[in-house]
């Protein structure tokens, strides 16, 4: 019987793509740059709620300068889903590439990626089509660990707007922000594999449990045997090397899709920005 409901969400999931609208380029004013980012919508007028998306430390686009196709699957299922989703570009518009591989990154999640996820916002609460009372901030890895940094009480918008209403983050790197006694004054769902060795679940659930008491509503959940980048399409299970802060010699990490934990994320995820 179980077989039978993976297999049809897996026709569900895999047979038919999203029917959303491709993507648009946009220029987003921001305070030290001109933010480059891609806005996907809905068809219809609106008003819809939205989602900042935060690219992990491969960027937002290939070496090709079209959209990796992890984030642009995201960007239209969501998008399908009834959420305007806007990805801000934060290595490309500073001139850099993928920040994988570099222990001293030029773009730090908890400063430069801090500014632009504010700025995303800004222009999100400005458009007619968007609900200004209904944005989810979401991110994976680097990404995700800005999104982290962005939901603590300290980073609470000192402006008259709506709040970010929830976020969702997917197997970011817990270790130092656990270090900062961190905590989120917004509801926040974190999804990571039990088996990633790039990003190790303790160190989130670590973080998650001495928050509480002080904190507004975390779900953890951890994916049994799933590794980083469980929620990529057909990604084979394969090693990636020099792989910096990686946690051994070496910096060897593993990657590749979990067919479960992919299903549960892709069904998770848009039941959580729509609460």
């Amino acid at each position: 019987m179980r077989a039978i409901v993976l297999f049809a969400a897996l026709l569900g999931l895999f047979g038919t793509a999203p029917a959303a609208a491709a993507p648009e380029a946009i220029t987003i004013p921001a305070a030290d740059n001109a933010l480059q980012a891609l806005v996907y919508r809905p068809r219809g007028d609106g008003p819809f709620p939205a989602i900042v998306a935060l690219h992990g430390c491969e960027g937002l686009r290939g070496s090709n300068g079209e959209p990796r196709r992890a984030m642009d699957a995201w960007g239209q299922r969501l998008a399908e889903a009834g959420f305007v989703v806007v990805f801000p570009d934060s290595y490309r518009s500073r001139g850099a590439g993928q920040q994988c591989n570099n222990r001293v990154p030029k773009i730090r999640p908890e400063r430069e990626r801090l500014s632009d996820i504010q700025s995303a916002r800004d222009w999100l609460q400005q458009q007619t089509f968007v609900r200004s009372d209904r944005i989810g901030l979401l991110g994976w890895d680097n990404g995700g660990i800005a999104a982290l940094w962005a939901v603590r009480p300290q980073q609470e918008p000192d402006d008259d707007r709506p709040d970010f209403r929830s976020a969702a983050v997917l197997y970011p790197g817990c270790r130092r922000l656990g270090d900062t006694a961190w905590s989120t004054r917004i509801p926040t769902l974190i999804l990571i594999g039990a088996a990633d060795n790039w990003t190790p679940a303790k160190h989130c659930e670590d973080m998650v449990r001495n928050a509480r008491g002080r904190s507004a509503q975390v779900l953890f959940v951890a994916y049994k045997g799933a590794h980083h980048a469980f929620d990529q399409d057909q990604l084979p299970l394969k090693q990636r090397r020099k792989i910096a802060f990686a946690p051994n010699p070496g910096g060897y990490v593993t990657v590749g899709t979990n067919t479960e934990a992919r299903v549960d994320a892709l069904k998770r995820i848009p039941q959580w920005f729509q609460r």
